[in-house]
């Protein structure tokens, strides 16, 4: 089975596209080797996978049929990551700014009450 439809069917993509571009851009690899979205997958192999800034490795089990429903996905693969990539996003979520991001879309009351108070706040230099 490809690389692409295999990571599709065990649901780490939501559209086989989606793999394919991943591959593409060599965020896939398999036995430490960057992919092409054609490369075969045979069980006991192992992947590398790149997505949303995690660093997911999964042990190929099994090669499904089709795609595979959320509850049966553990049967084709077995996810080997380890728990620290996952404390680092939630470490990236709190860098982030925490309201909204810069330049998107009209202030709210409280950031017009925001600026408001700084520009109407005494000056300390005079």
């Amino acid at each position: 089975m490809r690389v692409d439809k295999y990571l599709w069917s065990v649901r780490y993509f939501k559209t086989r596209s989606l793999a394919t571009q991943a591959c593409k851009k060599g965020h896939v690899k398999v036995n430490e080797q960057t992919v092409k979205p054609s490369r075969e997958v045979y069980a006991t192999d192992k992947i590398e996978l790149r997505k949303n800034q995690i660093n997911y490795q999964i042990i190929v089990n099994d090669l499904p049929a089709n795609r595979v429903g959320a509850k049966l996905v553990d049967i084709y693969r077995t996810d080997v990551t380890p728990k620290n990539a996952f404390e680092a996003q939630e470490l990236l979520k709190y860098s982030k700014d925490y309201y909204r991001k810069k330049g998107v879309g009209r202030p709210t009351k409280k950031d017009r009450r925001d600026i408001d108070d700084f520009y109407d706040a005494p000056d300390l230099n005079n």
